[in-house]
């Protein structure tokens, strides 16, 4: 399984941005797929999640409220709608996809099994 994230870039405080993320997988449907975020000096952050096979999402606190993940799995592809960015947002954005995954770990990066390259995303005006 191969991840390929974009959309990144450069917004102000206040803007939008969504990511993509494209995965190399014919059972897309079946994969949980989650995005992560990792800042400099910092650990990498559960962003948002999404189930597999139909499943629920689920957020970060940092986040609930402005960024909403979605899939088309037709497309293969999940992506991440970030609204009302902040400064707190500024981070290199990892997408990452996991088979068989149960709800209670889908915030744990070591649920997942696949990783993109990330993208990077700066708030600043």
């Amino acid at each position: 399984v191969q991840l390929q994230a974009s959309g990144g870039g450069l917004v102000q405080p206040g803007g939008s941005l969504r990511l993509s993320c494209a995965a190399s997988v014919r059972t897309f449907r079946t994969y949980s797929m989650g995005w992560f975020r990792q800042a400099p000096g910092n650990e990498r952050e559960f962003v948002a999640a999404s189930k597999g096979n139909g499943g629920s999402t689920t957020y970060g606190d940092p986040v609930k409220g402005r960024f909403t993940i979605s899939r088309d799995n037709a497309k293969n592809t999940v992506y991440l709608q970030m609204n009302n960015l902040n400064a707190g947002d500024t981070a290199v954005y990892y997408c990452a996809a996991g088979n068989r995954l149960i709800s209670s770990t889908l915030r744990y990066p070591n649920a997942y099994d696949y990783w993109g390259q990330g993208t990077l995303v700066t708030v600043s005006s």
